[in-house]
């Protein structure tokens, strides 16, 4: 990819290498019988769908929002869990969903009527907690004490409601098909009376099935044998699959600084707007022809986003010659959940959105300018 005819700053979503995701979760799903569908909260960039629509045709949403981009540009009807929905939502939620899970039951008896009454058939389903999960960070974590997130058994009635058809868990992040395989031993261990009464457990996210290192024999495996076992449709909505690996954020040195010995790359974007999860995780994210660390006898910098905010950088970077103004800084790995979590803090440029593919080059989807940042605010 010749990064010079990409305006800056911009995501760019490789295509061939999207592809080759696409194929092998489609063989994932092909191979265990289970329904693999994408999620909008990792990845939203609509102009990328009839591409994925070509190997995937259903989404998940957790908003009205979401439902309705699933109805439109992915041309199916959504399977929407959100943590709480509001009569202000739900009926649009209904018109645009073929499943609807429900956090608690609080939600459930608000809105069960209205569900059964509904013209057209919405499987319900209820989000349980297995109070078992192998993820570290808590910001990730929906089964720490006190969690909003999912019934806990205790909480569960003795048989399932009027109509709840389905059960969901979401307790992975970016995580391998051994510690599905430990979940699923913790919900059979906790929920295995209501499992033989469903009719579809959705597995939720977390599937790093596309990662180097996932077994992924191992994980079609575990997913054959559990639906042989209890005979229901097994639903996975991985997120970070699906796009992992497949895109860069192209950005450009806008200045140099120095301060007690420190030099930062000052750039044309912003880890707070449009990187936030390097903040929030914290990571520090891959830089194209970077060394990851400081490397004695190197030119050494600091990236700093351009927002006011004191804390807008990641750092430390070595390179094999000292950065110029006007200079490229790629980012990689920069398409799934990054671009979905952007803001325009400060009414910083929101960078563009663009496709690159071998045979075509690259075409520029979308850019942003002082009207999208108005609009926001009023």
């Amino acid at each position: 990819m010749n990064y010079s005819n990409i305006p800056s700053p911009c995501y760019v979503l490789n295509e061939d290498i999207l592809r080759k995701n696409l194929e092998l979760i489609k063989s994932v799903k092909d191979r265990s019988g289970a329904e693999i569908i994408l999620a909008f909260k990792s990845f939203a960039m609509w102009g990328a769908f009839p591409i994925i629509r070509e190997y995937i045709k259903v989404a998940t949403a957790s908003s009205v929002n979401e439902a309705q981009l699933a109805f439109e540009e992915m041309g199916s009807k959504a399977h929407t869990y959100a943590p709480a929905y509001t009569d202000a939502d739900f009926d649009t939620i209904m018109g645009y969903s073929s499943h609807i899970t429900f956090n608690s039951l609080n939600q459930y008896n608000r809105f069960k009527d209205k569900v059964l009454a509904h013209p057209h058939k919405i499987s319900m389903g209820l989000r349980i907690n297995p109070e078992y999960s192998t993820v570290e960070t808590d910001l990730y974590n929906p089964c720490s004490p006190g969690t909003r997130l999912g019934i806990a058994i205790e909480d569960m009635p003795s048989e399932l409601p009027d109509g709840i058809e389905g059960l969901h868990f979401h307790t992975l992040c970016e995580s391998k098909s051994f510690d599905l395989q430990k979940t699923l031993e913790a919900v059979e261990s906790k929920f295995g009376k209501y499992l033989s009464k469903i009719k579809w457990l959705n597995m939720g996210g977390g599937h790093l099935m596309t990662h180097k290192d996932y077994d992924v024999e191992h994980l079609v495996t575990v997913l054959k044998a559990f639906k042989k076992k209890w005979n229901i449709q097994l639903i996975l909505e991985p997120g970070s699959a699906f796009n992992w690996g497949t895109g860069v954020l192209v950005s450009s040195v806008v200045d140099i600084v120095e301060n007690k010995g420190i030099k930062t790359a000052l750039l044309d974007v912003s880890f707070a707007a449009h990187m936030p999860d390097c903040l929030e995780m914290p990571y520090q994210p891959g830089i194209k022809n970077a060394y990851m660390q400081a490397v004695d006898g190197k030119p050494t910098y600091r990236m700093g986003g351009n927002s006011c905010l004191a804390g807008d950088f990641v750092g430390d970077y070595s390179f094999d010659k000292e950065l110029q103004v006007g200079d490229l800084v790629v980012f990689e790995d920069m398409i799934h959940y990054t671009m979905v979590k952007t803001t325009m803090f400060n009414g910083v440029n929101h960078p563009s959105i663009g496709i690159w593919n071998s045979k075509e080059g690259f075409r520029l989807l979308r850019k942003f300018g002082y009207e999208d940042y108005k609009g926001r605010m009023g």
